[in-house]
């Protein structure tokens, strides 16, 4: 696929979102702020976040919503490229939070569900209704992993549910065009799983003893990273060591486009006929930008 650099000198880059004015905000995990590119490949900083801010999505307001994972990872530096390692020992949790496009007020909206702190979010999607749901990636600990989880929650404040538990190390997550169906990309695994929404906010119930319905695993070592989808119900899953992005179709069958880098971590579609796809190449540090060959699904929200 023909990609262009957009833009470089990015510190990991990650949840790229297409803007109403052309540009395009993306989080800096190691650079612990947001940032907006014009599309000349100009950059500017949105704000300053702290801690390791992964995905990002505009709300019903207007405003950016961020799946913070507070720090989860050392990073480590491989022959030039940037490369995430393990969960520093300060690390004691991540959380959500809003940012005010209009009045640049940055507040902390979750740190836990249920009295159980969250570990480390990842992905975030709104539905119709306006709430959202995100992803849990947990963390690495000395003795094993943290395990993640799937959660529904409100802008408001008033609402945080947990929807899955005890999932290996969820990352990208999204919706299917009729928002019946849950996408989650589970990383270790290189599996995309698919989980059949009962109601807004409401998983239905576990299939047997899995937590969802495979939809594909991906042969020898690939791992998963985030999503988007597209118009058609296709889900586009950035993928790391054979770095790209694998369109994953609901009846399992996948095509892979390669990008150049090792660590690709998340795509986002814009443009008057959604087509146009901008790529985090995030060990590098670039923002690439393609033309994909199907359109991209419109997002509930956009600022």
């Amino acid at each position: 696929m023909d990609a262009v650099v957009i833009a470089e000198g990015f510190e990991f880059p990650e949840g790229p979102i297409a803007m109403n004015d052309g540009s395009v905000i993306l989080t800096e995990i190691k650079g612990q702020r947001l940032t907006r590119v014009t599309p000349d490949g100009r950059k500017e900083t949105v704000v300053e976040t702290g801690g390791g801010p992964n995905g990002a999505a505009i709300g019903p307001d207007g405003a950016i919503y961020i799946t913070n994972n507070g720090g989860s990872f050392e990073w480590l530096d491989n022959q030039g490229l940037t490369i995430p390692g393990p969960t520093p020992p300060s690390h004691k949790g991540g959380y959500i939070q809003r940012f005010d496009l209009k009045t640049g007020a940055l507040t902390t909206l979750y740190t836990e569900c249920d009295g159980k702190p969250l570990v480390g979010p990842n992905d975030i999607v709104f539905d119709k209704q306006g709430g959202f749901w995100f992803s849990d990636h947990g963390c690495s600990t000395p003795d094993g992993r943290k395990y993640g989880g799937i959660y529904y929650a409100k802008i408001d404040g008033s609402h945080i549910s947990r929807q899955r538990d005890h999932i290996v190390s969820p990352n990208g997550i999204g919706l299917s065009p009729d928002e019946k169906v849950v996408y989650l990309a589970d990383t270790q695994l290189g599996r995309l799983w698919a989980f059949d929404v009962a109601e807004p906010g409401v998983l239905g119930p576990a299939p047997g003893f899995a937590p969802g319905r495979v939809v594909c695993n991906l042969p020898g070592y690939q791992l998963l990273d985030s999503l988007a989808v597209e118009a058609s119900g296709k889900v586009c899953v950035a993928t790391i060591i054979n770095g790209g992005i694998t369109a994953f179709d609901p009846d399992g069958s996948a095509e892979h486009f390669a990008f150049p880098d090792l660590i690709v971590t998340n795509i986002c579609f814009g443009g008057a006929d959604m087509k146009d796809a901008w790529v985090t190449c995030s060990a590098t540090g670039k923002l690439m930008k393609a033309r994909w060959p199907r359109p991209g699904l419109k997002l509930n929200f956009n600022a």
